[in-house]
């Protein structure tokens, strides 16, 4: 049965993790995007994760689902710190990454720092920071973006943001990666990780999803599944 835990973080703020367990030493970590959480397509996510063999694990970053603190006062490095303090509880040997929307950003620049990592995959990844232009000109204009959520942010996430331009990830990443993303990505544009496939200087794979999304359907995403185990097993993430 997955477990809970309540993970502290920094300021008397905490974040919660659910582990779905398999009798392996293969780990693999789940970042959820922008205005999303642990829950939904993550548990599914999880669930096949053990079948495949992976101790499987599901967080909500500061701000986001069961986590303390407010959505408005996070930045990336918040979200990074986050990660750092699930990974450094479980303290896996080794473990890959998946990251969808902004949590592949995440995944990409914790990545670019951290020696444990196996590979990274994402869905429809965050990777240049232009992707953000849009809601950068409304915090310029309005001093906050509100989303149709009620979740806003404000000129200190900008501040944050710019230190951390995907140039940074090309030069510091050594592992496989894998992309999948909708072509009809209204929110991501699906240009940007081709030019971010193109610039890595590790394998990357890239599946275009032609009729898809920011959001998959359900069949699109039955097949990201697949072939995301399929490709794990491929690049040897599992491995110890």
């Amino acid at each position: 049965m997955p477990t809970t835990h309540r993970i502290p973080v920094a300021d008397d703020e905490s974040v919660v993790a659910v582990h779905h367990e398999a009798p392996t030493d293969a780990w693999l970590v789940f970042c959820h995007g922008f205005l999303s959480d642990k829950s939904g397509s993550y548990e599914g996510r999880c669930e096949r994760a053990v079948e495949a063999g992976y101790n499987a694990v599901r967080f909500d970053f500061r701000g986001c689902g069961e986590a303390d603190g407010a959505f408005v006062d996070q930045t990336l490095s918040d979200k990074l710190a986050d990660l750092r303090a699930v990974v450094d509880h479980f303290d896996p040997d080794r473990y890959a990454l998946f990251g969808s929307s902004f949590g592949g950003k995440v995944a990409f620049h914790a990545a670019a720092a951290a020696d444990r990592v196996t590979a990274i995959a994402t869905r429809a990844p965050v990777t240049y920071n232009r992707a953000f232009d849009g809601y950068r000109a409304s915090v310029a204009r309005e001093g906050s973006h509100a989303f149709d959520t009620g979740q806003r942010i404000a000129g200190r996430f900008f501040d944050d943001f710019d230190q951390y331009p995907f140039d940074a990830v090309v030069g510091n990443l050594s592992v496989p990666v894998a992309i999948f993303h909708g072509a009809a990505d209204e929110s991501v544009p699906v240009g940007d990780s081709f030019e971010a496939a193109q610039h890595l200087q590790t394998d990357v794979l890239l599946q275009k999803f032609v009729d898809e999304g920011h959001r998959f359907s359900r069949p699109a995403e039955a097949q990201l599944r697949d072939l995301l185990f399929d490709w794990l097993a491929t690049v040897g993430a599992g491995e110890s």
